[in-house]
């Protein structure tokens, strides 16, 4: 069983604090005291606004009560003009939206705090809700924007002293491998964070760091490491009431049980998970829980038990994850991100124009009519010669329709497009390989493979959609739906293997790979992102099949989903490989492409 293993969020909330306050980790025992004093009424001005500050930050038992708080605290911040309480309200409104699931308000909070917390400079407080962020996207099952926004969270933080904020980012970084199964690179992430919270004597960090190299050693088989590691933070997380990790990190004594094949264990500890999930209102946990459950009723023939648990699971999956909450927050960071672009599109323009008034100026003063004529002609010939630069540039980004909307809307609208097919490829052993090869000599070498990856994408009519280190993602029937896209994919996916086994006996100077392909088709969410550089993205589960469709391939294979397979099967011979069981989405149909160079 696998799922996304998203512990390290609940540091950032901490870490927020821990400028401010000699409180280094959530503590229901606090919540409990301050409610005695919040119920009596008596405080007012900052005073009350700290108040609800240590509220919202520790209490555990009941989130909706700590939604509350963060509510009013940002209220009076608002009428106090407090924008530093403003800041943490918005945190924690994020934070504990989060733990409902709601993922698009809590990303809407986390922008907001964000904003006000660029109003008042405050640099810590920028990494660390860009690592909110992160988070927010990671557990949305959207790992290139998470790891996009991880990467400006180190960024703002790596000149700060605050270790506990570069402890929480190493260990969210960690998680992000470890969720695609690179759990080498997990691990020394989740050691380097622990080693940084044991210096620092926070128990909550060091907790999450054991709970999550426990959770590697069970996923590469050392029962007996993960056995000890994942007891050692149950144990210190029971002492401070933070019941969410527990349920995951019981789901991984599940995972230990079973390859034990001890299923009486394995179903007492699931059990256990979804019950104290259900205690505390934790959607994700209760999914993952009766996901674990049904699996276990299955593997006993207890076909009745597997599909009530399955129903449980789905519905409370859907009510964390579903389309209208993927586009809501594509939308929202399309919005956030475009109009700060907006802003500084205005500011060059408002200097072009004060550029030109002076010029006119100058020329009426000195009387030089010919000057005069001569500056406007050079300035109407720069000005078109930065025109036809800027639109050559916009649409080497973006598509022609998406670049048109821009430039007539100021943005671009998230839009659903039902049948795109999008393409995964990928260097087999490239990161073992890499870490031995001069980093001048690697870049050259993928270089040479991705400028003829565009070459074919172009002639296929494909919209390359991004690079991710040796990774390479496209995708055709977007923006304008394109009913043979498939059949281009496939065609495309040919030509592209053909570059590739056709450099493996090239003698040059210049290191060669072996590549894995992926193709799937499905419904797509698709929109524009980025501050200082536009991207063209696509996300939904459609975008996360493509990847496992590419993660499950062979060396030298192109890997079709049942979807493809059945827009393809009619004019390409395919060879059926059976259900392979995939990360998040169970046992899916796959094909093989019948081809031969």
């Amino acid at each position: 069983m696998t799922r996304n293993n998203k512990q390290a969020y609940f540091f950032i909330m901490g870490l927020l604090f821990t400028i401010f306050s000699p409180c280094f980790s959530q503590d229901q025992r606090i919540a409990d005291s301050l409610t005695l004093i919040y119920r009596k009424n008596y405080l007012k001005g900052a005073e009350k606004l700290e108040l609800l500050r240590n509220l919202a930050f520790n209490e555990l038992n009941n989130t909706e009560q700590a939604l509350r708080y963060a509510e009013e605290l940002i209220q009076l911040s608002k009428i106090a003009k407090q924008d530093l309480y403003l800041y943490r309200g918005y945190v924690q409104k994020g934070y504990r939206k989060r733990i409902l699931g709601i993922m698009d308000e809590a990303l809407q909070a986390y922008f907001n705090a964000l904003k006000v917390a660029r109003h008042i400079k405050y640099t810590q407080g920028i990494g660390a809700t860009y690592g909110a962020i992160a988070d927010t996207y990671s557990m949305s099952n959207n790992p290139t924007v998470a790891k996009s926004y991880y990467k400006k969270a180190i960024e703002s933080l790596k000149f700060s002293d605050q270790s506990i904020a570069i402890a929480t980012t190493f260990l969210n970084a960690g998680d992000e491998f470890y969720t695609t199964n690179s759990y080498d690179t997990a691990l020394i992430y989740f050691k380097e964070s622990a080693r940084i919270f044991e210096k620092l004597d926070y128990p909550s960090g060091k907790a999450y760091s054991l709970g999550n190299i426990g959770m590697v050693y069970a996923k590469t088989g050392k029962h007996q490491l993960a056995e000890r590691n994942i007891n050692e933070a149950v144990k210190i997380l029971e002492l401070a009431e933070d019941h969410q990790p527990i349920c995951d990190y019981l789901l991984s004594m599940v995972e230990i049980y079973q390859a034990k094949k001890d299923q009486t264990r394995a179903l007492d500890y699931a059990a256990r998970s979804l019950k104290l999930a259900e205690a505390y209102g934790l959607k994700e946990q209760i999914s993952n829980a009766s996901l674990s459950l049904s699996e276990l009723y299955e593997n006993q023939g207890n076909s009745q038990a597997s599909l009530r648990y399955y129903k449980n699971h789905v519905a409370y999956r859907d009510s964390v994850n579903n389309l209208k909450s993927v586009q809501a927050m594509a939308d929202l960071r399309t919005d956030f991100e475009v109009s700060e672009k907006q802003a500084e599109v205005d500011l060059l323009n408002e200097q072009k124009r004060n550029q030109r008034n002076r010029m006119i100026g100058l020329s009426i003063i000195l009387g030089l009519i010919s000057l005069l004529l001569g500056a406007l002609y050079w300035f109407y010939r720069a000005i078109s010669r930065e025109h036809k630069v800027s639109e050559s540039l916009l649409l080497n980004i973006l598509p022609v329709e998406t670049a048109q909307e821009l430039k007539r809307k100021g943005k671009v609208d998230a839009v659903k497009i039902d049948q795109v097919t999008v393409l995964f490829t990928d260097f087999v052993e490239f990161s073992k390989r890499a870490e031995h090869i001069e980093p001048d000599l690697l870049v050259r070498s993928i270089d040479f493979y991705f400028k003829q990856f565009d070459e074919i994408t172009t002639r296929y009519g494909l919209e390359k959609i991004k690079t991710i280190g040796d990774a390479y993602m496209c995708a055709s029937g977007l923006p304008t739906p394109n009913q043979a896209s498939a059949k281009e994919v496939v065609r495309a996916a040919q030509e592209m293997l053909e570059v590739v086994q056709a450099a493996l006996g090239s003698d040059d100077d210049l290191v060669h790979f072996e590549i894995r392909i992926g193709i799937h088709t499905g419904p797509v969410v698709a929109g524009i992102v980025g501050i200082k550089k536009w991207q063209y993205d696509i996300w939904g589960d459609t975008v996360n099949i493509a990847a496992r469709m590419e993660s499950a391939s062979k060396p030298g294979r192109i890997n079709l989903s049942e979807s493809t397979f059945q827009e393809i099967q009619d004019e390409f011979p395919c060879e059926y490989r059976g259900e392979i069981e995939v990360k998040n989405r169970g046992a899916l149909r796959m094909y093989f492409l019948s081809y031969e160079l």
